[in-house]
């Protein structure tokens, strides 16, 4: 946003590329179940977090760092033969697969953005994040003016925040110029250059500097036309990041729908209010935003999960609550949100809540949930009828889940 300042950006500009740059990434979980099929079941999020310090434009130079990443992310349960080799073929297949794996993120992310009526400067900015001023960018390898300015912007904001958290601010800038007229605007590093030189840059956003300093400044940058939303507009938040949620594993595409479903249905045969109606319509959607946290060489395991890796996937309620709980008026909706796997009988988890500590909404969520889980195709099984699931439903009743919310889920849907 500093850059947009000294730019003279237009206030239009400015506010597509203030919501550009909050949600550059929400099309990130698209790729994930890709990448880890590309790096044989390693863990994607690492290796999505290293890249951004690699020069990955240039595979027949590979640094030590890059071999080094590869090495301890490809093929992790392989010998070291079989990794030798799936780093080879990575090597070979590197162009073909950055521009599958980036343009799934970049057009889904801007898919999200107009669904979110974030209008084409503020989609288009997020879809060339990965452009690269000389042409060696994806997903069009566009050069120079033809890449969205705002695209433009994107890239050298999160190339210096990944940077000076990683490597100090000394690194970041020393690489931004390396890059300059191959990766980034020579423009834009010319501002960033004379913004380091006035010690205006790194102000709050240095490493170190604490979340709430770095969340203010960055909201005391929003556009003026910023105002409360209609509850049709928070709705649509909801169902887009369920959307982005549902994007990461192709074994739950649409289980945060099918659970929000299942869940109204049940509230609705409960007799709840239109207002609890909504809520729970809300808390549905977003109850599996933690998973966003776990990678997907666990979410897609065809296996069974060993100790470790269950305690990772158990994480996942704890992290939506706190997720949720940033926005202020979602105090109850991230907690029942984060109780979806908690039991009456305290067996659940994270926080083995039992039955007194649980209100309806958490109850119907977590049998709606679970209903999703059985009727849903998973990496080691077909999904059950409804009958079955039922069946499995109603032996876990009256001591783990609710007996009135499993009883309103057992009329057959409707097609």
């Amino acid at each position: 946003m500093r850059l947009a300042h000294e730019l003279r950006l237009p206030a239009d500009r400015r506010a597509s590329l203030y919501y550009a740059l909050l949600l550059k990434d929400v099309g990130c979980s698209s790729n994930a179940a890709r990448l880890c099929q590309i790096i044989g079941g390693g863990d994607e999020r690492r290796v999505k977090a290293g890249v951004k310090l690699e020069d990955w434009t240039r595979p027949s130079r590979p640094k030590a760092s890059t071999l080094q990443l590869l090495w301890t992310s490809v093929l992790p349960d392989g010998t070291a033969l079989a990794r030798i080799a799936g780093i080879v073929r990575i090597g070979l297949t590197q162009h073909r697969n950055n521009e599958e794996v980036i343009k799934l993120r970049c057009d889904r992310g801007a898919h999200i953005l107009r669904k979110l009526g974030l209008g084409d400067i503020a989609a288009e900015g997020v879809r060339g994040l990965d452009e690269h001023w000389d042409g060696s960018g994806y997903p069009e390898r566009r050069t120079c003016d033809a890449i969205p300015l705002e695209s433009r912007i994107l890239a050298v904001a999160q190339h210096l925040d990944v940077f000076a958290s990683e490597c100090g601010t000394d690194v970041a800038i020393d690489v931004l110029r390396q890059r300059s007229k191959r990766w980034f605007d020579p423009e834009l590093v010319r501002i960033v250059q004379h913004l380091q030189a006035d010690g205006t840059l790194w102000e709050a956003v240095l490493p170190g500097t604490p979340d709430s300093a770095t969340r203010h400044a960055a909201l005391d940058l929003a556009p003026d036309e910023v105002h409360e939303l209609e509850a049709s507009g928070i709705d649509l938040i909801c169902e887009a990041f369920a959307d982005v949620v549902d994007a990461k594993s192709s074994f739950t595409f649409r289980h945060s729908v099918g659970v929000t479903d299942a869940a109204l249905r049940i509230a609705h045969n409960l007799g709840l209010s239109n207002a609890r109606l909504q809520f729970v319509n809300r808390a549905a959607l977003l109850h599996d935003l933690g998973k966003l946290g776990v990678p997907n060489s666990i979410l897609d395991k065809p296996g069974k999960l060993d100790t470790a890796q269950w305690r990772v996937v158990q994480e996942h309620p704890r992290l939506t609550q706190e997720i949720l709980s940033r926005i202020s008026s979602f105090g109850e909706l991230a907690f029942v949100a984060g109780a979806h796997h908690e039991k009456l009988d305290g067996s659940g988890y994270p926080n083995h809540l039992t039955g007194d500590h649980l209100p309806l909404e958490a109850r119907i969520i977590a049998v709606a949930d679970v209903y999703g889980a059985l009727t849903e195709d998973r990496p080691y099984r077909a999904g059950l009828s409804h009958e079955q699931a039922m069946g499995i439903l109603r032996q876990d009743i009256p001591h783990r889940l609710d007996p009135d919310c499993v009883e309103a889920l057992s009329e057959e849907p409707t097609v």
